[in-house]
Parts: structure tokens; C-alpha cells; sequence
């Protein structure tokens, strides 16, 4: 059989088998997870979110190469500590009708505009925000490749357009992940939001051994697909300029082959730039690749909390971002950037290889402190239940006030009556 007919048959096959592969899990994607309390239900919660985590066997790990996994079991937890039944189902699942009373929905991103006209009217809607508003996401992730249009003379399809949706329109209370970048993406709606700080899907040990002197040229950029998007492009340029700094690439590469060929030269064939791939953050590699760099550099359109910065921090790598990572940095551990431009991202990597050891390490150990401090699962289960026991506190309030509203109103409009 000559070889491009075989290829060619390899190729078809591979694409039938993912085709399988992404029906069955849509599939599995359909079912409801139905979780009861160990105590006397109080109501019904309803979840709109991710059922991977429900669906382990016993004894398998919950993943961990996505924060979200880890957090909608303990938001799931929450509820059911708190003595409410739980129904589970998955964020994409339009198929789902409700036939409960359901006491809360939670949502996280088409399913509250969807389902909201169709819960009891009493039902509390809180929409779950993992990321900025859809409508400036897309608007600034096209920006960003016009930019790159404008600049290089190519054209790349946006990764992370996505059809925008009206959740927090039709929700009663939003829970932000991000910071005020994010909160500000959604204040249009005019609902109550309050924050909650991203959790990590682990902690490390601080890295005693490091040796801030061979490392502080040396920086991480660290993120998921999206490279436009997550300004992969701009930090290959800004290293590929300054030859005596190095970048260490790790990213899944492969998922986007357009933006591969585009930058086939930064990243492969440019003697300072090192393009590891994706790595698992719970893997002795990652902690190798981290000690041996003094920061990260994200550089992002639009994040609603910036995980890979917060788990970069969390090995005491010193972040270089921007604004719209969505991630609190104070100048004591970091750089706060206010263009994203070339120039900028080289300033602030020359910046901080420029400071004296002690400085590096005072930042470094800042860093550190900070998201121990803030991102943790231990500090995100504590926080999620502060806040869904002052939503509820609030909203039992504000019934109690429309209550005696309706029956002053009623009163007074009796005696207009007689």
C-alpha cells in the first residue's frame, strides 16, 4: 500500500475514533448526579456546572489540570453541608428539563438564561463567573488579533470565541472567581456579585535551594490554548529580540498547528526561546522547570482569574501581567503591566533580571506568601460557604422586606378603596 494512501486511511480512522470518543462523552455529559445531604433535606439545589468529578469511581483522584474540576465538587459540598439535596448536571446539557422546587441554581455559563424562566419564581439564581463577560472577551480577543494582522501580515482564527450569554441578567447574585477586572465586566447588569479567590490545584514547598543568580534571566510562559488570545504571540517577540534573556514555552503547542507554522521560528528555531509543551503542575518536571526561572509573563485579553499565574506564584515565580489577567498583583511581588505592548513586556523582564539578589528574593517569597495566603482550596471551600450563607442571609432579608412592602401597599390601598 503506498504511503500516502496509508496515511491518508490513518487519518480518517483517527478522525471516526474522535468522533466516537467526543460522542460518547457528550453522551455522558447528559446525566444528572443526584446527591442527598446527611441530615433532613432542606430543598433542592440545581447545578449547572461540570460532572466529571461525580462520575469518578471510588478512590480516583479528582483531575487536576483544571481548577474548576476541584471547585464544583466543594461548591456541590457546600450545599449538601449545608443540608440540601443536590442535582448536578453538565454546563452544555440542553436537554435537562427542571421538575423540582429548587431552592438555588447555579450556573456557569448558557443554561441560566435558558432555565431560569422555567424554575419556581422563589428559586435563587446565583451565576458562577470563571470568566470575563463574553461580549469583551470577544471583542478584545479579535483586537488582539487584528493587532497581530496589523503587525505581522497574517491572519489566525480566534480559540476562544464564544457565543455570549445572558446569565447575569437573569440571575438573582453573581460569584466572581477574578478580581475587579472581571467583577467590572459584568457590572452592566447591576446585580450584587461578590468575590471569590481561585483556588490551586496544589501548593509547593518553598523552593530553599533556588539559585536566584543563574536563574534571573530566565522566565516561564505558562498557559492553556488560546495563544493569541493569551498573548503568546507578543512575549515569543518581546524574547526573541533580546537574545541574553531567556523564555521557556509551556502550553499545549500542538492544539493550535496555525499558530505553530506562524511562529515556527521563536519557537523552535531561536536559540533563547525553549518550547517544553504542556507539563502537569503536579509533576516533578514542572517544579524543575520553575526553579530554573525567576518569573512568569502573562500577558492576557481577558481572564476571569488567571490560574496558571496563581500556580506559577505558588513555586515563587514573580509575575509580569497585566490588568486583564484578572490577578492581584501588588508591586512588592510582581509587575503590573499597562499596554501589553513588545516594549513594556521587555522593559518589565529587564526590570526585574536587573535587581539585586535580595530584591529578587524578597519578591519571590511575596509572591509566595500571597497566594498561600489567598489560593488555596482550603481558603475557596471557606470563602464559598461565607458567601452562600450571606446570600442566603440577604436574600431571606430582602423577602422579608418585599413582605412587609406588599402588605403595607395592600393595607394602604384598602383604605384608598373604602
Amino acid at each position: 500500500m503506498p504511503n500516502n494512501t496509508l496515511s491518508h486511511l490513518t487519518t480518517s480512522i483517527n478522525s471516526l475514533l474522535k468522533k466516537v470518543v467526543n460522542r460518547i462523552n457528550y453522551i455522558k455529559g447528559l446525566k444528572i448526579v443526584s446527591l442527598k445531604p446527611n441530615q433532613p433535606s432542606r430543598g433542592n439545589v440545581l447545578f449547572s456546572y461540570r460532572i466529571e468529578p461525580f462520575l469518578l469511581k471510588a478512590g480516583q483522584p479528582i483531575p487536576h489540570d483544571h481548577t474548576w474540576y476541584w471547585e464544583v465538587w466543594r461548591m456541590v459540598q457546600t450545599f449538601l453541608d449545608l443540608g440540601y439535596n443536590v442535582d448536578v448536571i453538565q454546563f452544555y446539557n440542553d436537554e435537562f428539563v427542571p421538575e423540582k422546587h429548587y431552592s438555588f441554581f447555579i450556573d456557569v455559563r448558557h443554561r441560566m438564561q435558558e432555565l431560569a424562566p422555567k424554575l419556581n419564581k422563589d428559586c435563587v439564581k446565583i451565576f458562577h463567573v470563571d470568566i470575563a463577560n463574553m461580549v469583551f472577551r470577544n471583542a478584545a480577543e479579535c483586537h488582539r488579533h487584528l493587532e497581530l494582522q496589523q503587525r505581522r501580515g497574517i491572519t489566525l482564527c480566534p480559540q476562544r470565541y464564544e457565543v455570549p450569554n445572558l446569565g447575569i441578567e437573569y440571575a438573582d447574585y453573581g460569584i466572581v472567581l477574578g478580581n475587579e477586572f472581571t467583577i467590572n465586566t459584568f457590572k452592566y447588569a447591576n446585580k450584587p456579585i461578590y468575590r471569590v479567590p481561585l483556588s490551586n490545584p496544589t501548593v509547593y514547598p518553598w523552593p530553599e535551594q533556588k539559585d536566584f543568580e543563574a536563574v534571573r534571566k530566565h522566565f516561564l510562559w505558562f498557559a492553556s490554548h488560546g495563544f493569541v488570545h493569551k498573548g503568546l504571540d507578543l512575549v515569543l517577540e518581546a524574547f526573541a529580540q533580546m537574545p541574553d534573556f531567556h523564555l521557556t514555552v509551556c502550553g499545549p503547542i500542538k492544539q493550535e498547528p496555525e499558530f505553530e507554522q506562524a511562529f515556527y521560528q521563536e519557537l523552535y528555531e531561536t536559540p533563547n526561546i525553549h518550547t517544553y509543551g504542556w507539563i502537569d503542575v503536579t509533576s516533578p518536571e514542572f517544579i524543575e522547570v520553575t526553579n530554573s526561572c525567576i518569573g512568569t509573563v502573562l500577558v492576557s485579553a481577558a481572564e476571569g482569574g488567571a490560574g496558571s499565574v496563581i500556580t506559577c506564584m505558588h513555586t515563587g515565580l514573580i509575575p509580569i501581567v497585566n490588568y486583564e489577567t484578572s490577578v492581584n498583583v501588588h508591586e512588592n511581588y510582581g509587575v503590573l503591566l499597562n499596554n501589553s505592548s513588545i516594549a513594556e513586556i521587555q522593559a518589565a523582564v529587564r526590570r526585574i533580571s536587573n535587581l539585586p539578589i535580595e530584591d529578587l528574593k524578597s519578591m519571590s517569597r511575596k509572591a509566595w506568601e500571597y497566594v498561600r495566603a489567598n489560593h488555596t482550596k482550603e481558603n475557596f471551600a471557606q470563602v464559598y460557604r461565607n458567601t452562600i450563607e450571606q446570600i442566603i442571609e440577604n436574600h431571606s432579608q430582602k423577602k422579608q422586606t418585599s413582605s412587609k412592602q406588599l402588605v403595607s401597599s395592600d393595607a394602604s390601598g384598602g383604605l384608598r378603596l373604602r
